[in-house]
C-alpha cells in the first residue's frame, strides 16, 4: 500500500510542477523534459526506498 502512495504522491507532484511551469509560459519541450527527469527520480529513489526495507527485512533488524 506505501508504494501505491507513493507513486500517486510522486505523479501528483509532478504534475503539479508541470502546471506551474505551464503558467510560467515555460517551453513544453522544457515541460516535458523535466517531468521525464522528475520521473526518473521518482523511480530511482522508490527502488532504493523498497531496496533499503527488503534488505532490512532479510537481515534483521539488529545486525546493521
Amino acid at each position: 500500500m506505501s508504494s501505491a502512495l507513493y507513486v500517486l504522491a510522486y505523479l501528483l507532484l509532478i504534475a503539479g510542477v508541470s502546471y506551474l511551469a505551464y503558467l510560467s509560459h515555460i517551453p513544453e519541450s522544457y515541460i516535458v523534459a523535466i517531468a521525464v527527469i522528475m520521473l526518473g527520480i521518482g523511480v530511482v529513489s522508490g527502488m532504493e526506498s523498497a531496496r533499503l526495507r527488503n534488505s532490512e527485512y532479510r537481515r534483521g533488524p539488529g545486525l546493521y
